[in-house]
């Protein structure tokens, strides 16, 4: 029954039911990327992306990033988009969790560069 009524309501557990609906009807799916997020757009030209998981704006990797944001560029005509060895893999924004870069991950106290003055 939560489930339910978080269809309804929450949008940051995947598409609401609206959404869901609106893709139904009017979505003509475009594509899918690596990371198995789907990219719609409608008649009217309105474009439109439904994240596999946790909705992260950051999951959009390079290849649709211009396509959703209606920048006409080359990787736009591309399908097949070829990796060079390179490229990383792409991944989400690591803020707040335990992938977060920090200077100082690997040592428990900084060590500074000077010393204080002992009166």
């Amino acid at each position: 029954m939560l489930t339910f009524f978080k269809k309804f309501f929450v949008w940051w557990n995947q598409e609401t039911l609206g959404t869901k609906l609106k893709t139904v009807f009017f979505g003509k799916l475009v594509g899918k990327d690596q990371l198995g997020n789907k990219y719609y757009k409608n008649n009217s030209g309105k474009r439109w992306v439904i994240y596999s998981g946790e909705i992260d704006a950051s999951k959009i990797p390079h290849e649709w990033y211009s396509w959703i944001h209606f920048t006409n560029n080359y990787l736009e005509n591309k399908h097949d988009l070829e990796k060079y060895d390179w490229q990383k893999p792409h991944q989400s924004n690591q803020t707040g969790t335990a992938n977060a870069y920090h200077p100082n991950k690997n040592n428990d106290e900084i060590k500074k560069k000077y010393t204080t003055w002992n009166n």
